[in-house]
């Protein structure tokens, strides 16, 4: 049996066809390409130190923020501070102080603080299975379950304060911690 010269020839162009796409077909990482770190994330969005949003904040309504002393039994790697300033309507100016563990993406837990005279108004949670509590100085607080956060809502030093953790770490322990957390103020 004769072999027809041709197929060798097509073995070794297919071969090199091949090889062609494979090194064509790879991706190279570029350096410029580089996805950001988590805490580079938060960053991106205006996320800074606690410590440094709560001076804005403190700064620009000439207050002074207590945070409580306590927080959920959840574990947290990473704490950020965010002041929104509404340079639009001056009526949704607040501080975010969220508290994030970076292995474990459910465990978020955040505080929201703005002034009185902006505050939210959650009485119609109330109505909707939101239950009522008083704390240790007499402050009244609204506790109520939402989509993805339970919160715990009261007044003090004429701020607002909304405690919220996510609900997917919450558990029937959650009610109990916000009132100890709110009393540690």
């Amino acid at each position: 049996m004769k072999l027809d010269k041709r197929i060798p020839l097509l073995m070794v162009l297919l071969s090199l066809l091949t090889c062609g796409l494979y090194y064509y077909g790879t991706v190279n990482a570029n350096s410029n390409d580089i996805q950001p770190s988590f805490e580079e994330k938060f960053t991106e969005v205006g996320y800074k130190s606690v410590k440094a949003a709560i001076k804005e904040f403190e700064n620009h309504f000439n207050c002074e923020v207590t945070l409580p002393e306590m927080l959920p039994s959840i574990s947290f790697t990473h704490e950020f501070g965010r002041f929104l300033e509404d340079k639009n309507y001056n009526l949704n100016d607040s501080l975010e102080i969220r508290f994030v563990n970076k292995d474990l993406s459910d465990n978020i837990y955040k505080i929201d603080i703005r002034p009185l005279n902006n505050k939210l108004d959650f009485k119609n949670k109330l109505n909707l299975n939101g239950k009522e509590y008083t704390l240790q100085d007499g402050t009244k607080a609204i506790y109520f379950e939402d989509q993805l956060f339970n919160f715990f809502v009261f007044e003090k030093n004429n701020l607002q304060y909304m405690l919220g953790i996510y609900n997917k770490v919450a558990n029937e322990e959650t009610l109990e911690t916000f009132v100890l957390i709110a009393n540690s103020f």
